[in-house]
């Protein structure tokens, strides 16, 4: 079944079959009279199973990996008419985003299942089939995580924040340029797309400084610089070498380490690296793939969009709140830097990717210039 048929509105009474409801195999019950009434219980449906699986990711956030996150609705019975329609509904989202580069971070936490991994590489397979310009910028967190613990290799904590030593760094490239950038490309690959795996470093694609990070002293309110070790952030971009893999047809997949002047090797925040290639690219979208829904109002419901303005209000009155906070900072300077729109979106939902930007729905929250 084609990944857009959940989300259709445009059904005509002639694709539905004789005395059927085309919902009654979600709702049962279902006594609506009309085609109107019809498609607003199927609506309603599908949205009540997407917040409630929202809902339950949020009461739970670190359990997200163990719930059935890949489940939809039981399969609506469609003719081939209501499959067209469908796709043809796609047309003017594909022709938006022709020949446009579409810079997709796939953060650690939303890679989850080998399900949702094959959602993902076939979104992406999709998008160049289209003649969009894909490039796949990945995190890696819980499994370098992972793998520091099964090698006994303690974390230091300063200020609250984790510190990359040389033993750490070797570790973080080894899982990021390595393990988790070739599971990917070679996902992409099974499903027919020409994908290859590079790091900021291949071609001088992103040279790197060390961050400076400064916290305030709670006792004596001075702010003091704290040193995180292999920690870097971007200084120049030079996307040649994208340039020349997307027009070759080729997908990009991007590890987030950067190399300074001098030669040391930094990691790169996931969502800052993204944002950094999305503007040297004059990107059309940047999606941020992470384990939320988006960003949320103070009553836990959803914002679809967002202007600069208001989002700096939301931050400013308390809305938004902790680490969406500087995540959205960072979806604002990547909006200022010349980016259409910066979205974040639920990668735990089966093909988010698609959902955002070849239907009129969306799949997060938009963050949009004023």
């Amino acid at each position: 079944m084609h990944p857009f048929a959940y989300l259709n509105r445009s059904f005509h009474e002639s694709d539905l079959a004789p005395q059927k409801c085309l919902v009654c195999s979600v709702l049962p019950s279902c006594n609506a009279k009309s085609l109107s009434d019809r498609r607003q219980s199927y609506n309603e449906t599908v949205y009540t199973h997407r917040n409630t699986r929202y809902k339950l990711i949020n009461d739970n956030p670190y359990e997200h990996d163990e719930m059935d996150t890949t489940s939809l609705p039981p399969n609506p019975e469609l003719t081939p008419h209501a499959h067209a329609a469908i796709l043809s509904e796609a047309l003017p989202y594909m022709q938006r985003y022709d020949q446009q580069v579409v810079v997709v971070k796939y953060g650690g936490h939303a890679m989850g299942t080998a399900d949702l991994a094959e959602c993902f590489a076939k979104d992406i397979v999709l998008l160049e089939q289209s003649s969009v310009k894909p490039v796949v910028v990945h995190g890696g967190g819980p499994q370098i995580g992972n793998l520091l613990k099964r090698l006994n290799i303690q974390s230091e904590f300063t200020g609250g924040l984790r510190v990359t030593d040389a033993a750490t760094m070797e570790v973080v490239e080894m899982v990021l340029a390595g393990a988790i950038n070739k599971q990917i490309v070679a996902e992409i690959n099974r499903f027919g797309g020409r994908a290859c795996g590079i790091s900021g470093k291949d071609a001088d694609l992103m040279t790197a400084r060390k961050l400076e990070r400064r916290v305030r002293d709670e006792a004596t309110g001075e702010e003091r610089i704290i040193d995180l070790g292999f920690v870097g952030e971007p200084e120049t971009v030079n996307p040649r070498l994208l340039e020349v893999i997307t027009d070759g047809d080729f997908i990009p997949v991007v590890a987030p380490l950067g190399a300074s002047r001098e030669g040391v090797t930094y990691n790169i925040n996931g969502d800052t690296f993204a944002g950094a290639l999305a503007t040297a690219m004059k990107a059309k979208r940047l999606l941020l793939l992470t384990d939320v829904p988006g960003v949320l109002d103070k009553n836990g419901q959803l914002i679809e969009k967002l202007r600069v303005s208001e989002a700096r209000a939301l931050i400013a009155d308390g809305t938004i709140s902790g680490g969406m906070i500087p995540k959205v900072q960072s979806c604002i300077e990547v909006v200022e830097g010349g980016v259409e729109g910066v979205v974040i979106i639920n990668g735990k939902v089966p093909h988010a990717v698609l959902i955002e930007l070849f239907t009129e729905h969306g799949a997060g929250t938009l963050i949009e210039r004023d």
